[in-house]
């Protein structure tokens, strides 16, 4: 009694994966019908195969007194007819399969395609605080596994549902016509293994749902040791790490096990019953031949259909744990596109005018967990054009006001305003248009050094990308790379040096034109000349505009108009120190230029 509950969630479930993807269909919906017309073509070749045989047994072998409509043919024109028949079926069969099986193909294909551009673009836009908790590996995998798999849960089960059903109604009717006593002795395992196959793919969904959970930790691990490819090695940690992931990895091990014990058990009972309904189909239709209701090629037809019949039989039986795992993985999705982005445009939001440049926190009160506020009823205005410096210990909350700035989250409490206007009256797009950014990892993609540094502005000309990457005082290095501007880079830009890397992110945010620029530790891990060159660098990039720089290092602090401690969730003013006195070599570059 405790099963149909389950069940009817079980049901529920695969309608919401259904209902939510079907519209990856639609599109498709002309080769969907041309692949249903093959399965027809097809479906109608398995019906034809077994007759020539017939024809062959009872007038050529086997011969009956009424030949009907062969009256008169010998047994070679009986034999010739027959064999050329089959000729023809295989090849329409043949020729209907093919066709069948690359529409579905290529639909599968084109939905794997959209559902993956739809979820990129939805985790894409959904908040930090999302990614906050999601690793980067579990969400690869729902990417690229878990929509792999999706994909026999919306083509390849469909047709094969549809195109089984089919056949199995077909040659249901046909053997009904027949001899339907016979044909109800076939019939009579179907409720049995519908009952078998139902309780069983429940138990698969739940193993494959927590198999999946594994592979999303395993691919957790190997991101992170990808990623930290450095650290690992300078600690001699490869042996650990190596065991780490074997432990992971054989947990998924036995998940996956377990699930393949379940199908083999399921395909085992499914032999059983399905021999035992050949058992009785001939031992009852031996005795209607003798008894003269049946010819024996009549029996011999019956028993091919009986085959082809009990072939969709067990494939559905099968499918029913392929459509398991697809569900569990269908339902990993949802729970990923369901998710709502916390910040998101307001429903009456408008682009943002170009900004002059002032920004105001009012009385803001942040907190990225419930009851341990990060800021606390902060008040901070800076000036159009001014330079304010935010230092304090780590963790103290400095980048967490940039973070609001960006509205990468909203305060619990109280407003960010520019302008006077609070930035959540403006569309994101908007807002971070007109904000540009250099981080202390300058975050460079594996594209051209030109697609980087136009990625601040996609529609800046070459002309702006050279007059940028100068400003940067990158020019020079850039032009002495293999290809120049088009030279592509290693991932992350591990290809060129620190002071390279961060000159190229500052050319990016100076071709984007922004009023404001917000700094975060641009000047962290560099040698002297770098930090030189990429403090001119940052010195025309901030020229004129707003800018919020967020630093450990009280020298760079005191080049700012104002500097601004940060210090339990409070801002506070600081004292200015006194600048500190630069090496001649570092004088000499700055007056004239430093080197690329």
């Amino acid at each position: 009694m405790t099963r149909w509950p389950l069940d009817r969630r079980r049901l529920r479930a695969l309608r919401h994966v259904f209902r939510l993807f079907a519209p990856h269909l639609r599109p498709h919906r002309a080769r969907m019908l041309a692949a249903w017309l093959c399965m027809v073509g097809a479906t109608a070749m398995y019906l034809a195969q077994p007759w020539p045989i017939k024809l062959i047994f009872d007038h050529v072998l086997m011969p009956v007194d009424d030949a009907g409509w062969l009256a008169g043919r010998s047994a070679g024109e009986i034999t010739t007819g027959a064999a050329l028949a089959l000729l023809v079926i295989a090849l329409l069969r043949g020729l209907f399969g093919y066709g069948q099986t690359y529409l579905t193909a290529s639909v599968g294909q084109r939905v794997i395609a959209s559902v993956r551009t739809r979820l990129f673009r939805h985790i894409q836009r959904l908040s930090h605080s999302f990614h906050d908790e999601h690793h980067s590996g579990d969400l690869l995998l729902r990417l690229t596994g878990d929509i792999q798999l999706l994909r026999d849960l919306l083509v390849n089960a469909l047709l094969l549902l549809t195109e089984r059903s089919l056949v199995m109604v077909a040659m249901a009717a046909v053997m009904l016509w027949m001899d339907w006593r016979l044909a109800l002795v076939a019939l009579t395992v179907l409720p049995l293994l519908a009952v078998l196959s139902f309780r069983v793919s429940g138990r698969i969904r739940g193993v494959a749902r927590k198999q999946r959970r594994r592979e999303s930790r395993t691919a957790n691990i190997l991101s992170e040791a990808l990623s930290a490819t450095a650290i690992i090695q300078a600690h001699v940690r490869e042996s650990w790490e190596e065991q780490r992931f074997a432990r992971q990895h054989r947990s998924s091990l036995r998940a996956g096990l377990r699930a393949t014990r379940l199908e083999a058990n399921l395909n085992r009972l499914v032999e059983v019953v399905l021999a035992t309904g050949t058992a009785g189909v001939l031992w009852y239709g031996v005795r209607r031949v003798q008894g003269g209701f049946l010819t024996p090629g009549d029996l011999l037809v019956f028993t091919a259909y009986l085959t082809t019949f009990y072939k969709p039989v067990r494939k559905l039986a099968t499918l029913t744990s392929r459509l398991a795992k697809a569900s569990a993985c269908g339902e990993r999705l949802i729970a990923i596109l369901e998710t709502e982005p916390e910040i998101r445009d307001a429903p009456d939001a408008r682009p943002a005018p170009p900004f002059q440049g002032e920004i105001a926190f009012r009385d803001v009160t942040f907190a990225y967990r419930s009851g341990a506020p990060v800021l606390r009823g902060v008040d901070l205005r800076i000036a159009p054009g001014e330079t304010v410096a935010l230092v304090g210990p780590s963790g103290a909350g400095k980048s967490t006001l940039a973070h609001l700035l960006l509205r990468f989250y909203d305060p619990q409490a109280g407003a960010v305003c520019i302008d006077g206007q609070d930035i959540r009256r403006y569309t994101l797009a908007s807002l971070r248009a007109q904000i540009a950014i250099v981080l202390q990892a300058p975050g460079l993609f594996a594209i051209s050094v030109r697609d980087n540094i136009a990625y601040g502005r996609l529609e800046a000309s070459d002309a702006d990308i050279e007059r940028a990457a100068r400003l940067a005082c990158a020019h020079d290095f850039i032009q002495a790379l293999p290809n120049g501007y088009d030279t592509v880079l290693a991932e992350g830009g591990s290809s060129l040096s620190a002071g390279q890397r961060q000159r190229i992110a500052i050319a990016r945010a100076i071709v984007r034109d922004a009023p404001i620029v917000i700094l975060d530790e641009p000047m962290t891990g560099l040698d002297g000349a770098s930090q030189a060159a990429v403090e001119l660098a940052l010195t025309r990039l901030t020229r004129g505009r707003t800018c919020l720089l967020i630093t450990h290092d009280l020298a760079a602090a005191a080049r700012a108009d104002r500097i601004l401690q940060v210090a339990d969730g409070r801002v506070i003013p600081m004292t200015a120190p006194a600048p500190c006195p630069r090496p001649a070599p570092h004088l000499q570059l700055l007056e004239g230029g430093p080197p690329s």
